[in-house]
């Protein structure tokens, strides 16, 4: 799908995401695909180069294993002077934790670059044991 090179296409990309894989996998593996998406798609739009007419595209792939659904998300753009990199970010930083979410949930992201843009990647294997619940400290 294209979703505009603009706030509201993390949006976007988040409830269609969201519609089509409700009934295939997990809702605690949906709720991760969701926030990376989102991560994914948020820093397309702050940080890089639309693609042609103003727009990201965003892509996933859900492949049933015998271990469970693999599923990989991409987000593509027109590119930046300065790839994707995780930064340290201290408590009081307004930014700079998007890709240490993505790290964290996804089992693996990369980028991908060629004479368009960039595409950046979350792949998501299936766990040997899938988590079943969430414990929020607080």
């Amino acid at each position: 799908m294209v979703v505009p090179h603009h706030p509201t296409g993390a949006r976007l990309a988040r409830h269609r995401l969201a519609d089509e894989l409700a009934d295939a996998v997990a809702p605690v593996l949906l709720a991760d695909l969701v926030a990376v998406l989102a991560e994914l798609v948020g820093n397309a739009v702050r940080h890089a180069d639309a693609l042609p007419g103003g727009v990201v595209r965003v892509a996933w792939r859900l492949r049933r294993t015998p271990d469970g659904p693999f599923v990989q998300l991409r987000v593509t753009d027109g590119g930046a002077a300065v790839g994707p990199l995780v930064r340290s970010a201290g408590p009081d930083a307004v930014d700079g934790r998007g890709l240490h979410i993505v790290a964290g949930l996804a089992s693996r992201w990369g980028v991908d670059r060629d004479g368009l843009g960039q595409s950046v990647w979350a792949e998501f294997e299936p766990a040997a044991t899938p988590r079943t619940d969430l414990v929020a400290a607080g």
